[in-house]
């Protein structure tokens, strides 16, 4: 896209391209913008934004190449790219190749309809990395295949993506029958659908559970899209899901080492109005302390949401194999098992997280390496 027009306004700049359109900047954005104000190794900002004047008086805008040169009242002139102001259209937020729209899925989708992608192209090959990434983060779940039989393997595929994850927990976790548990998951017994650490200010993002056995009677893994079944939830009953937004819960976990909490919604809203974010798990809801005005009404709506958890309409069910490792978002995708007997065989899963800052900016990266192969 080129400019074929630069027209100077009061407090504005309108630029015509050629598709006919137009666009206009205000003089203090075109200001604030400016090239001169940013490092120039780190591209970081500068410029003191309280040393400029409120309303920059632009008084001549010319093209020069693919370069808009513009000039200020105050003898300042910029030298704004194109590519810049093109990129940057007040109103139009820029392409985030890390913002991959989440595709609702329910239990019809069924453990085939799991996308699986094999950990040795991963490890070596950034457009089967790319691949790989876009699809966990499409369904908000995948299935990595063909993992070496060693503990450290399923890390090696999530450092591709970037830093792991450390928590109470340590960086890494054993999911294997304990003889002295501090969470549920260390035992045999059955884990309801939840999402993991709702008490941390921050819940880990992607998670990774690499099966190393499971070879025991039982212990099937359980899957449902934490987002599907809070939207059918604002469908069926908006009041509720209101609630699920607007009331923070207590969330607790405590042991020897530790006591974490926070007050938090069950349903976290972006600006949008479209669900960024579940925080769902029964076992470490803290005692409800909200108004006794508001309890009753919250009780049906969290009791309308656990519903929908084991609902089998949401739940799709499969039983891991060694060498396989499921990824999912943990702030999306509600996780359990089925209770198994230790005594049939050994199951062992060895985990780790992600944050979802750390798998967004790998897509960045990896768009941009695209980019510029594409360029050259």
């Amino acid at each position: 896209m080129t400019i074929t027009d630069l027209s100077v306004r009061p407090d504005t700049l309108v630029v015509t391209w050629t598709d006919a359109t137009s666009t206009r900047y205000p003089t203090i954005w075109l200001r604030d913008n400016c090239p001169s104000g940013l490092h120039s190794q780190t591209h970081e900002r500068v410029l003191d934004l309280l040393a400029l004047d409120d309303a920059p008086v632009l008084t001549g805008a010319r093209m020069d190449q693919d370069v808009a040169v513009l000039t200020y009242a105050d003898g300042h002139v910029s030298h704004m790219p194109i590519s810049l102001l093109n990129a940057h259209r007040p109103g139009h937020p820029a392409e985030d190749p890390g913002a991959i729209a989440a595709q609702p899925w329910r239990g019809d989708l069924g453990a085939a309809g799991i996308p699986r992608h094999k950990a040795a192209q991963i490890g070596v090959d950034d457009v089967a990395l790319n691949a790989w990434m876009r699809d966990t983060a499409r369904l908000g779940l995948s299935i990595v295949e063909l993992l070496e039989d060693r503990v450290g393997a399923g890390v090696d595929v999530a450092e591709r993506i970037g830093f792991l994850r450390q928590t109470n927990f340590g960086t890494t976790f054993e999911v294997i029958n304990k003889p002295d548990p501090n969470n549920l998951a260390y035992t045999s017994v059955a884990l309801p659908l939840h999402t993991d650490l709702p008490n941390q200010e921050v819940p880990p993002g992607y998670q990774f559970l690499h099966c190393l056995a499971n070879e025991a009677t039982g212990g099937g893994s359980i899957f449902a899209d934490g987002f599907a079944m809070a939207e059918d939830l604002r469908s069926e009953d908006p009041d509720a899901f209101r609630l699920l937004c607007d009331v923070p819960i207590p969330f607790r976990f405590h042991d020897a080492d530790a006591d974490i909490r926070v007050h938090e919604p069950v349903i976290t809203l972006d600006a949008k109005g479209e669900v960024i974010e579940i925080r769902y798990n029964a076992h470490l809801a803290a005692i409800f302390d909200m108004s006794p005005d508001i309890m009753p009404a919250y009780y049906r709506a969290y009791r309308a949401y656990m519903a929908k958890t084991r609902d089998p309409k949401y739940r799709l069910t499969l039983k891991l194999k060694a060498g396989e490792m499921v990824v999912f978002d943990n702030r999306r995708v509600l996780h359990g098992r089925d209770a198994f007997d230790p005594s049939t065989g050994y199951r062992h899963l060895h985990g780790c997280y992600v944050d979802r800052g750390e798998f967004s900016s790998r897509l960045r990266l990896l768009a941009r390496s695209n980019d510029a192969a594409n360029a050259a």
